[in-house]
């Protein structure tokens, strides 16, 4: 049973940009090498649980996370949470990364180191517990994290899914 995502507009939330990690790479040529910049950007609506990442590469580096602050509104994810952490724990698979995060009481706050903090405060996530697991390239590190929060479903789906109503849970 294929789903059918519905593209998400970027110009309908105020997203905010961070830039996770600038990779200066070189390419040998005849006459010597050539330089460019490689960026990873996460953008983000805290208040609207929206969040997406890409990459830009340019010679420059403030092109370079202009072309990837386009390329992050290109594929945005809406994520389903409680009201300041996610309904249950998860983890997500990358390559030979792998993320778990686990929701967290009130009050203590995002326990994650690098991409993964990046991405769960772009999202709104304001409680949860998060442990990287595997490789440390943030590339992946931050593949692994969405497909994580891809797999997040809300309750009312979940007793849908059951045949029951969200109280009986």
């Amino acid at each position: 049973m294929p789903t059918v995502v519905k593209k998400l507009d970027a110009g309908a939330y105020q997203l905010k940009d961070q830039v996770v990690a600038i990779n200066r790479v070189t390419k040998v040529v005849k006459g010597g090498k050539n330089l460019s910049f490689a960026a990873l950007v996460v953008v983000g609506d805290p208040s609207a649980a929206v969040v997406g990442y890409g990459s830009g590469k340019a010679k420059e580096v403030p092109q370079a996370i202009r072309k990837g602050i386009e390329s992050a509104k290109k594929n945005l994810v809406r994520v389903n949470l409680t009201q300041t952490s996610i309904p249950h724990a998860v983890l997500g698979r990358f390559g030979s990364g792998m993320v778990l995060l686990k929701p967290a009481p009130e009050g203590t706050g995002v326990i994650a180191g690098g991409a993964v903090r990046a991405v769960m405060t772009s999202a709104g996530v304001q409680n949860v517990l998060t442990k990287s697991i595997g490789t440390t390239n943030p590339h992946n590190v931050i593949k692994a994290t969405f497909d994580a929060l891809k797999k997040l479903k809300s309750k009312e789906l979940v007793a849908g899914m059951r045949g029951k109503v969200a109280e009986e849970l």
